[in-house]
């Protein structure tokens, strides 16, 4: 194993409890990288609540879903969500399915989730919604197959994040700490645009704001700052 693998692994087990320490993530819910060295390979942990994840739970996928050694674990049954989203999308290197309590009620009413606050400027503009019925009529409501994976991926297009309806969430991005950002915004701007909606109508980021506030925090500075908080937050300050 190279050093920057190695790293990269380490990252992968501090998003997981980043993201049930923030609370986007609970007993459920997954986190995926795709190798540095293999673009055509990802790591995922085994079924296991993200907060308990360790380097010993990770294993490699290809982009069909299927592990290369599954080393007598279980994997999640999702794993091929983040598998098609890999193969979809050559830029995405991250990814994480979610169900965050504060963003779910945007996924079982027409209230569109979109940016209110310049931080969740990273959602990209209104999330889309992806409806597994449109497709596939009644299911188990889980994305366990190629099909359904690809169809996911196609609502996600060239985006940073997209609804399942009355399910929860995936989001991608460029690195584990982007998404994880773009994870955390989600959570924060639902609960902030539920607020507002009580009150009155909000004012949402125009196209132009979204755009342009967005490239500010995709980049390396602010993405490390946020993550060296919530890495120290989570209990890994100093390693």
């Amino acid at each position: 194993m190279t050093r920057d693998l190695h790293a990269l692994l380490g990252d992968l087990v501090i998003a997981n409890r980043i993201l049930a320490h923030e609370g986007v993530l609970d007993d459920f819910g997954h986190v995926a990288v795709r190798h540095p060295e293999r673009p055509d390979r990802f790591f995922v942990s085994r079924s296991r609540s993200p907060e308990l994840v360790s380097r010993d739970d990770l294993l490699e996928f290809t982009l069909d879903g299927v592990p290369v050694d599954p080393k007598g674990l279980r994997p999640y049954l999702e794993s091929v969500l983040h598998a098609r989203i890999f193969a979809a999308r050559p830029d995405v290197q991250a990814t994480v399915h979610h169900h965050c309590p504060e963003v779910l009620p945007y996924t079982v009413t027409e209230v569109p989730l979109q940016p209110v606050f310049h931080m969740a400027s990273v959602l990209g503009g209104p999330v889309p919604v992806w409806d597994s019925r449109d497709e596939f009529g009644d299911t188990n409501m889980l994305i366990d197959d190629v099909p359904r994976a690809d169809s996911l991926a196609r609502a996600l297009g060239n985006g940073t994040s997209v609804l399942l309806r009355n399910h929860g969430a995936t989001c991608a991005a460029h690195s584990l700490p982007a998404v994880v950002f773009v994870c955390v915004r989600m959570k924060d701007n639902a609960e902030l645009q539920s607020r507002a909606l009580a009150m009155g109508t909000p004012r949402y980021l125009t196209e132009g704001e979204t755009r342009l506030t967005s490239e500010m925090l995709m980049g390396e500075r602010p993405l490390e700052r946020a993550w060296s908080y919530w890495r120290a937050r989570a209990g890994f300050s100093g390693i």
